[in-house]
């Protein structure tokens, strides 16, 4: 085992060996990894969670967020990986570690994850990009396992079919519960035969979906299966996760029911801030974190704390901005904030003074913050 510093948090990372890696298309491969007898419960997962890896890359020790394909079901780590370019990190990892390599990877984490209601009839719906396909498969093989009364709907786009990944076993999977799980496939520079499936998935885009796919319900004859859509699920680009999120919530989806993952750092807000507060000016933020003690004086509170500690060049913790990943979480022990938008902290954890620097703006001109809580 090792300890590492990232993003912010002192994490812990094991020795797992490759048990398998395969190529999917051009530039995405998958991994196996073996998990010993002894780490089995704390490599324990929920659907839709990540594990971080840490490797050498053209001699620098880096470390990459990659999430779960499997299921919790199938007792085993696999993840679907892009390489991004030929001279960037995830390369390295391609070319230099094989089966039998050992890796150092970081217990599961990420709360892209839903509560199962095995004795329920839902609909959840899945809309992913790419390789945002990676944590919705985790989550769309467990639901199938494990909730025989649920119905799923993917919209699965990519720029074109040779991009399509786990296309076999997506297929598969719809041959096995074809009464439970329905898939389309959409394509940006292709042209398909029929021109419903080309172009991105975006708002208008959806709004085509719900009134030519997701319009009769065979059990319902008064509803219709966007009327009776329990979940949303959107992995992929944030611009896509913020165009499908705003969509879906105009369409009547409440904000708790559509869960998002971003694969890269994005720094607008998801949906749209609309809570105004009175100026205050020359506001002091006192904050611990890794044991040391800063002070630092923001001119006003009309931009996010996270955001201006990081223009003083203070080290914050942070991977997104957008109030997603949860990596700015922290403990307000004094002073008041409002948390314009909250994807990722549950009400217990807001009720014991958790915020997220990334989306909290200074009510107080005092604020006594604590990025130490773990």
């Amino acid at each position: 085992m090792e300890q590492q510093i990232y993003k912010g948090k002192l994490t812990q990372f094991h020795w797992l060996k490759i048990a398998k890696k395969e190529d999917l298309t051009k530039n995405t491969f998958s991994l196996e990894l073996e998990i010993p007898e002894n780490l089995k419960e704390i490599f324990t997962f929920e659907a839709g969670q990540f594990v971080s890896i840490k490797f050498k890359s053209h001699g620098e020790e880096i470390i990459n967020d990659y999430s779960m394909t499997s299921a919790p079901y199938e007792q085993k780590i696999s993840l679907g990986i892009k390489v991004g370019s030929t001279d960037g990190a995830t390369s390295q990892l391609y070319e230099n570690y094989q089966v039998g390599d050992d890796l150092l990877v970081s217990v599961p984490n990420g709360r892209f994850t839903l509560i199962s209601k095995p004795s329920e009839f839902r609909t959840i719906v899945g809309f992913a990009g790419g390789i945002g396909i990676t944590p919705i498969l985790s989550h769309f093989k467990n639901i199938l396992h494990n909730e025989p009364r649920t119905r799923l709907f993917l919209f699965f786009g990519n720029k074109n079919s040779e991009e399509l990944i786990y296309r076999e076993l997506l297929d598969n999977l719809a041959r096995q519960y074809n009464n439970r799980l329905h898939i389309f496939y959409f394509y940006s520079q292709e042209k398909t035969p029929d021109r419903f499936f080309y172009g991105r998935l975006d708002a208008k885009k959806l709004n085509l979906i719900i009134n030519q796919i997701l319009h009769l319900d065979d059990t319902d004859e008064e509803a219709t299966i966007w009327d009776a859509v329990d979940e949303v699920l959107i992995c992929g680009k944030g611009e896509m996760i913020k165009t499908l999120a705003n969509a879906c919530y105009h369409h009547g989806i409440r904000k708790a029911n559509i869960h998002f993952e971003l694969f890269e750092e994005f720094n607008d807000d998801i949906y749209p801030v609309e809570i105004e507060s009175p100026l205050i000016e020359n506001v002091q933020i006192d904050f611990k974190m890794l044991g040391k003690k800063y002070q630092a004086e923001l001119p006003n509170n009309r931009e996010k704390i996270l955001q201006q500690l990081l223009v003083q060049n203070f080290p914050v913790p942070y991977s997104c901005k957008s109030g997603i990943c949860g990596s700015c979480e922290c403990t307000l022990e004094e002073g008041e904030v409002e948390l314009l938008e909250n994807e990722y902290l549950t009400e217990k954890e807001e009720a014991q003074g958790k915020i997220l620097a990334c989306m909290s703006i200074a009510k107080t001109k005092k604020i006594k913050l604590n990025f130490d809580f773990n």
